[in-house]
């Protein structure tokens, strides 16, 4: 065994593996090594004594045979890794050192000084995380590449990366950056890429939907909360700056024994249809829970919900952007002028209307008034990832052959971000929800046009083209079984 000592600077779990891996090859027992942590400028004095960048290892090191290590320390040590205190490199590799040292079911002795250490900082890790995904607020601006979401936040541990791929899975219709002083992540539709931290000034400091959101949570805040201490502990004052509704709170509480009687069960602090979608029900049952759903504000000006119609063993699902104004009055989707047309340029490709499923990105109509009028307004990306549970629960019932997507919010709520209707209108896509995916304009673009172009040169592009584009999607469905 070396007696040496030996430095190891390391700046993530992967360089800490890799070293680790070495320094057990070679027999370097724990004492013998001093872990340097490079992850922050925190520990910039240990950096400067150690000049070197890349860790000392011993002379002639033989090369890796296969290390068996158990594989619940392969589960819990890259969420430890993330802990801010520079000693979970040492713990880590101490422990490494006597898992595989004649003490293979070390983990289980829930008593050894090590173990309670490591459960410790795991707790800690996952107690953060959770804090970052309940806290994290995106605010929404708009750049060359349309709307982009950003947040800054201040967690307690580096655990940006342990938790970025959550914000991935729930919001993979939009382009967003979470920032922390640490580190910072970018979700471009596709992948996550992470960079420098990034300061709060950084950050917007509110959007145009802050208003809709304190109203929201003025609505399902619990007066439960109105244990102090409780509060502090799940809500810490130094993720407030950063937490619109906090500015409420006096007032809240002020109000709460009035309200004690009207508890609201639960609420999800990031707005979202998933709590109010039943796992296993049917499409009839679907569209029974979604009349009720209140995930996310267009619920509270609209008549009620639109959801899909159609037959359920449909092979074709026609995905639109949002009801409209007759829509919201019948409860059917697409049955105004966009619907009529629609369903004209279908019944003229070979298409029956009433064989195929239809359905919107957005099932409430949202609208801004104009005198008596209530006129479309476009969802944003964040209604759309609030409303996208439903539409994925319809797909995953239907498990339709063939996809139609009428317009770029159609679109964007299947491919993601990045798809641009402009330069992929046409083409047949596979997606994990159908085979054949394609989409084209939405017939609501075609009358648009033919309101605003004088000569309706414009309009008759567009119509030529949406019935060039439905002919081709018709030569690609399936005859229907006899």
């Amino acid at each position: 065994m070396s007696t040496s000592n030996y430095h190891a600077p390391v700046h993530s779990f992967r360089s800490w593996r890799d070293a680790a891996r070495r320094y057990l090859q070679a027999g370097v027992a724990p004492e013998n090594i001093r872990w340097v942590d490079r992850r922050s400028g925190a520990n910039q004095s240990q950096q400067d004594l150690f000049a070197s960048g890349e860790p000392d290892f011993p002379p002639q090191t033989p090369p890796l045979d296969t290390i068996n290590v158990p594989s619940s320390f392969l589960e819990i040590a890259p969420t430890v890794a993330c802990h801010r205190s520079a000693e979970c490199w040492s713990l880590l590799y101490r422990l490494l050192w006597r898992l595989t040292h004649s003490e293979k079911h070390l983990l289980m002795i829930a008593s050894d000084p090590d173990v309670v250490r490591l459960t410790r900082f795991e707790k800690a890790i996952r107690r953060d995380s959770h804090k970052m995904k309940a806290f994290v607020r995106f605010r929404r601006s708009v750049d060359d590449l349309g709307e982009h979401y950003i947040a800054w936040h201040r967690p307690d541990h580096f655990i940006l990366r342990h938790t970025a791929p959550f914000f991935r899975r729930r919001f993979d219709v939009m382009r967003w950056t979470i920032m922390t002083p640490d580190e910072s992540c970018h979700f471009d539709g596709d992948k996550l890429i992470f960079g420098a931290g990034m300061p709060r000034s950084e950050a917007p400091n509110e959007d145009e939907l802050e208003p809709l959101w304190k109203t929201y949570y003025a609505n399902i805040f619990n007066p439960a909360r109105i244990k102090l201490d409780a509060m502090r502990a799940e809500m810490p004052k130094k993720h407030w700056p950063t937490l619109p509704e906090t500015e409420m709170i006096g007032s809240m509480l002020r109000e709460a024994p009035r309200r004690v009687d009207q508890m609201i069960q639960t609420t999800n602090t990031i707005s979202s249809a998933q709590s109010f979608v039943p796992e296993h029900a049917s499409i009839e049952g679907l569209r029974l829970a979604a009349s009720k759903c209140q995930g996310c504000s267009l619920c509270q000006s609209a008549t009620q919900t639109v959801f899909g119609h159609g037959p359920a063993t449909a092979s074709v699902v026609v995905i639109g952007e949002q009801p409209g104004d007759q829509e919201d009055v019948t409860g059917k989707p697409f049955v105004g002028p966009a619907g009529q047309l629609l369903r004209e340029e279908l019944m003229s490709v070979g298409i029956d209307p009433e064989s195929v499923y239809m359905t919107n990105a957005v099932k409430h109509f949202k609208f801004t008034r104009s005198s008596k009028r209530r006129l479309h307004k476009k969802p944003s990306a964040r209604e759309v990832a609030a409303c996208r549970p439903w539409l994925e629960a319809e797909l995953k019932r239907i498990k339709p052959a063939q996809i139609l997507c009428l317009g770029a919010t159609a679109a964007s709520a299947i491919h993601g971000p990045n798809f641009r209707l402009t330069q992929q209108r046409g083409a047949f896509i596979s997606t994990r929800f159908a085979d054949q995916t394609f989409a084209t304009y939405h017939p609501s673009a075609i009358l648009r046009a033919e309101q605003t172009s004088a000569q309706n040169e414009t309009a008759s592009q567009i119509r030529d083209l949406f019935h060039r584009d439905l002919k081709a999607f018709a030569s690609h469905i399936k005859a229907p079984p006899a």
